[in-house]
């Protein structure tokens, strides 16, 4: 089939696109509509708590009339004040106290690992959804973001899913038990009480909305420093060689400097949260004092009852306090949610269309049919209106100037970006009516930057197939020529490669990239520069070992290195106007074209 692309790549004016530095903010009403979903497998759990949390609410609220049964009998009639009445009081007391103690056993217990158990579920959620998230998504993050969102911000979740239903709970118990017996015993005072809490509640609130927009730029500012920790420790070799350590340093010193001035203000408002509601507190007890004193003297309070309402007003001051402080456990956890949400927000751009089928048993055609692409994200385009046809067992490769197209192309079959327009298919079917799962199982991918995870030899071979056993992983090494150097390593297979296989060389890596892929079997091979980054000696062995992988499989090659392309079926040839020459090597060098200049480039280098 003849191959075409018929425009230019260029570049349109689009509007800014959000790229992962800037966050969506959620309203708390959200945030928790978000997260209240969470609760649901542990009802019984939750429901349990709060029953108990009411219970530990229970001795609060009878000592104070404890206390004023002991004082009024003893002021009014001190006869009936006996040795059995304390005792019957005091082993109330007692009784209830046991209970509250239990019930606070069960809340630290029970109820912390309900919390932990909704982090772990959150956390879970947020993992799989970024498996689902295209190459675009990690283009435009950091990691260092993902991983401050998916471990530190997710530790608060733990103590806010636990403690938040509790403290609210307690808090309208205490507050609506304190309300009763106080009215019962003066209501203009009790009303002149609490009126002063939707006041206090107001500037709380005012403050706490500084105070989580603090707690926002905070965690967004750990993830930046986590960012720029890995980045420089990741390129710790290149550091060294410029000896730009003091550079490094500079940069680190910097973010640190600025989460601790982001810090600091958050400690601010926090001080001014606490004076706030110290202040309320006084003017409380100064209403009773004033108020309770007038009362008093003009015989509308008993003495006993106003012992009685100071030990309530102290009971309500402690549970507003008890909220005050967790008002910044509470926002903590808040930012936690929302920076999670930023996570399970993000939009998953490649997925299983409806109806989707089971790629079996492909015979490898790949078709571009009117294929158009650009990065979504800066709208440049790539190609347009491209059309070129892989035949099954066919072995073709691209060459061409950085930039032009190369790899993008190879991205487009197994699904790492969907085109613009047009279609990508393999043996007659449109890629996107593959499962994801079945279209890559078939596809089998050796970069020129090879990822090993860490692990030992047979754990990064095997991930090719997992379940396969220990002789189809020594035969896929044999394929890849592999095995000897494999053999001569400290533990032969069983031997750890370190954290992205720094203890092996770049050509031992890319082998063991082969013998993954060997150990997949799929039907259809893309090479993207294997090779490039090899020295020579190293080059002739994986060239090898790639030439055996390629054998009876569709293979599409993108080098650098026209030397190892010169066997190729077909060379095509890709600029920035699109597909200008086809040929195989021969055929390429006849027509003195692009092809010639950069083969003859080549060999002036060599």
């Amino acid at each position: 089939m003849a191959t075409t692309c018929t425009a230019a790549k260029k570049s349109k004016p689009e509007k800014h696109r959000d790229t992962g530095d800037r966050e969506r903010e959620y309203k708390t009403s959200l945030l928790l509509k978000r997260f209240i979903p969470y609760y649901r497998p542990y009802t019984r759990t939750l429901l349990m708590d709060l029953f108990c949390a009411a219970l530990t609410t229970v001795c609060d609220l009878v000592l104070p009339m404890i206390m004023r049964q002991l004082t009024s009998t003893g002021a009014e009639n001190p006869a009936l004040l006996t040795m059995q009445l304390i005792l019957r009081l005091a082993g109330l007391y007692f009784v209830l106290k046991i209970v509250e103690c239990a019930a606070s056993y069960y809340m630290a217990d029970t109820g912390h690992v309900m919390g932990a158990r909704i982090e772990t579920d959150m956390r879970r959620d947020a993992y799989a959804h970024l498996m689902r998230l295209s190459n675009q998504y990690y283009n435009n993050t950091k990691v260092g973001q993902i991983m401050g969102r998916i471990t530190n911000d997710l530790f608060d979740v733990t103590e806010f899913a636990h403690h938040c239903p509790e403290e609210f709970f307690i808090a309208g118990i205490k507050a609506l038990g304190a309300f009763i017996v106080l009215g019962s015993i003066n209501l203009p005072l009790t009303l002149i009480i609490f009126l002063m809490i939707p006041i206090m509640l107001a500037c709380c609130i005012a403050i706490n909305q500084w105070e989580r927009a603090a707690f926002r730029r905070q965690r967004h500012q750990i993830g930046e420093l986590n960012a720029r920790i890995e980045d420089s420790l990741l390129g710790q070799k290149v550091v060294k060689a410029f000896a730009n350590e003091a550079i490094e340093q500079e940069k680190f010193e910097t973010d640190n400097q600025k989460f601790l001035g982001i810090k600091a203000q958050t400690y601010k408002y926090m001080g001014i949260f606490q004076t706030s509601t110290r202040i309320f507190d006084g003017l409380m007890y100064l209403a009773v004092i004033l108020a309770g004193g007038i009362f008093l003297v003009r015989g509308k309070v008993a003495p006993a009852d106003l012992v009685a309402y100071v030990m309530y007003v102290s009971t309500l001051i402690a549970t507003i306090r008890r909220i005050v402080e967790f008002a910044e456990q509470f926002q903590r956890g808040m930012t936690g949610i929302e920076r999670f949400l930023q996570i399970m927000d993000a939009d998953v751009e490649i997925f299983d269309r409806d109806g989707a089928r089971e790629m079996q048993n492909p015979k490898g055609e790949i078709s571009f049919e009117d294929a158009s692409f650009e990065y979504s994200d800066d709208h440049n385009e790539v190609f347009e209106h491209l059309n070129l046809t892989i035949h099954p067992g066919e072995k073709v490769a691209l060459v061409g100037p950085s930039g032009s197209g190369k790899t993008t192309m190879c991205n487009l079959i197994p699904r790492f970006y969907d085109l613009t327009d047009g279609r990508v298919t393999i043996d007659g079917v449109d890629v996107r009516d593959y499962t994801l799962h079945s279209l890559r199982r078939n596809i089998g991918i050796v970069q020129q930057d090879v990822y090993l995870f860490s692990g030992t030899v047979f754990d990064n071979i095997v991930y090719g197939r997992p379940g396969a056993s220990r002789e189809e992983v020594e035969a896929a090494a044999k394929k890849a020529g592999a095995h000897e150097f494999i053999m001569n390593l400290k533990n032969g297979y069983d031997t750890y490669v370190g954290e992205r296989g720094v203890k092996l060389s770049g050509g031992q890596k890319q082998r063991i990239s082969i013998a993954r892929v060997f150990l997949k079997d799929p039907a259809i091979i893309i090479l993207d520069e294997a090779t490039s980054a090899l020295d020579n000696e190293s080059e002739f062995e994986v060239a090898q070992a790639l030439n055996e992988l390629a054998v009876g499989r569709t293979t599409l090659t993108v080098a650098h290195r026209l030397s190892t392309i010169r066997d190729s079926s077909r060379i095509f040839v890709l600029t920035e106007n699109g597909i200008e020459e086809e040929g195989n090597h021969e055929e390429l060098l006849k027509q003195n074209g692009i092809y010639c200049r950069f083969y003859q480039m080549a060999e002036r280098l060599r």
